[in-house]
């Protein structure tokens, strides 16, 4: 297996862990794509993509409607990407993306919580090249010849397809270039092959392993980041153990 499935089969059981994070990501996510596309799904393929996650999370189809709906209000203030890089302690690279409607307070916050781990912020491009950014798709696995599928799939760029065992998210992965996204959407919608969930990461080029109390250290800010309502997600290159 590759780089996508460790990576994975790493951070299954440590991202997204509660519930009502999952559902405030998605809530922002469905704000920037109707503010980006509009708010019929039909025509706007990010917005189809995030309701595709919200189905994968279990968010009530109530809780979809609202935010599209909140979300078409002009009135309503938008969310901004905005990514923050720099170091935790014992050299490890940290990349953080959020959505904020308050820049100021989200960089307040991220820099508070470098601070106070004795870590450092960084500057834009500091540490952003040591990650590679992917686009994953997961497909329904069932009669799904994976050899056939990738030989489909490989003029798209795609660089990894394997069977996701997790009971959680079951199904096939597939993961490309981040560039990649939109093509292999429509392939699949045209092909009629159901998306489960699809989304972005970033892959660290090189991992460091750390001993107990050194990780430690660094799962201290993960942690601070995490629960932080503006951060979105949080990738780093410490290893990871990939043991359930």
């Amino acid at each position: 297996m590759g780089r996508a499935f460790e990576f994975r089969k790493a951070r299954k059981m440590k991202r997204w862990s509660a519930m009502s994070k999952a559902f405030t990501r998605i809530g922002k996510d469905i704000v920037m794509a109707v503010k980006e596309g509009g708010p019929d799904p039909d025509s706007n393929s990010r917005l189809r993509a995030v309701i595709q996650n919200a189905k994968a999370v279990n968010m009530p189809k109530d809780n979809v409607e609202r935010a599209i709906k909140r979300a078409s209000d002009k009135s309503l203030g938008d969310y901004k990407e905005v990514i923050f890089e720099g170091y935790a302690q014992h050299g490890i690279a940290v990349l953080i993306e959020t959505a904020t409607d308050n820049n100021t307070r989200t960089v307040a916050n991220v820099r508070s919580y470098f601070n106070k781990t004795d870590g450092s912020l960084g500057t834009s491009g500091s540490v952003v090249f040591m990650f590679d950014h992917v686009c994953n798709f997961r497909i329904d696995a069932a009669g799904r010849d994976l050899e056939e599928l990738e030989l489909e799939l490989i003029d798209f760029g795609v660089e990894e397809i394997f069977n996701n065992e997790d009971e959680e998210e079951p199904g096939v992965m597939i993961y490309a270039p981040f560039e990649s996204f939109g093509a292999i959407q429509s392939y699949l919608e045209e092909n009629d092959i159901e998306i489960l969930s699809s989304g972005f990461e970033r892959i660290p080029q090189v991992t460091k392993k750390l001993d107990a109390d050194a990780a430690a250290d660094v799962e201290k800010l993960i942690e601070k980041l995490e629960e932080d309502d503006d951060v979105q997600n949080v990738y780093h290159t410490m290893e990871e153990s990939s043991e359930d």
